[in-house]
């Protein structure tokens, strides 16, 4: 076996990634421009750019539920480009984990029952799918809270659990839009903790987007986006 069939493939990768809106108009707007990055596995990247510069369209790219208008995405390995609706929809509930400014809960479960029902969307056991959700709430310091809906909990706390959620499915890639940028910085800080705690401990690869420059020193590197391009920050 040679050197390059051992190396494992990046968990994430796009390439040439272009993506307009209202082309051939006068208001034409182009939000990505030749964007290229890798990610690769265990590796936690930070996506820095100021509003409004495409960060949520490249992560929309990457997390397939947006398409370039030119440019290839490819996840594990496996190009995306050709994908039927099907699989893709497949991918992303067994490969990729978001997670948002906003925790977007179900308010009428609880945190365990929000963690629980993805993965029995994707299939798992009741039990397993239990275990899995009572680990992670351990993991992020919430197991007393376990049965309290979102309504119960602090704007921390319900982030965590929705951070818990994204990792549900036991995601080869995550990745996160602004995911403390709704908190105050005390509890922003609390909150990114254990998040690098459940990325660290489980060996996933995440780009996750942030305003926070401090936030973005502790990952393993930062990207810029800016006018469309990314470049290494």
């Amino acid at each position: 076996m040679n050197d390059v069939e051992m190396t494992p493939a990046p968990v994430l990768e796009l390439r040439g990634l272009c993506k307009g809106y209202n082309p051939g108009q006068p208001n034409e707007i182009t939000v990505l421009h030749d964007a290229t990055l890798t990610v690769q596995r265990g590796e936690v990247v930070a996506l820095v750019a100021p509003s409004g510069a495409g960060k949520s369209t490249l992560l929309h790219i990457a997390g397939l539920l947006d398409q370039p208008d030119t440019g290839t995405v490819r996840i594990a390995g496996e190009d995306m480009s050709d994908l039927s609706d099907r699989r893709r929809t497949a991918v992303r509930r067994d490969k990729v984990g978001f997670i948002y400014q906003f925790h977007h809960l179900l308010p009428e479960f609880t945190a365990a029952e929000n963690i629980i029902l993805p993965q029995l969307a994707a299939g798992a056991p009741r039990k397993q799918a239990q275990d899995r959700a009572e680990d992670l709430l351990a993991r992020v310091g919430l197991s007393a809270r376990a049965g309290h809906r979102p309504a119960a909990m602090s704007g921390g706390e319900q982030q965590r659990v929705a951070f818990c959620r994204a990792l549900a499915n036991g995601p080869a890639l995550l990745l996160a839009d602004e995911p403390t940028g709704n908190l105050d910085p005390t509890t922003s800080d609390t909150v990114f903790d254990a998040l690098m705690g459940l990325v660290r401990d489980t060996g996933l690869s995440a780009l996750i987007a942030t305003h926070n420059l401090a936030l973005a020193a502790r990952m393993d590197r930062t990207l810029r986006l800016d006018t469309g391009t990314l470049s290494e920050g």
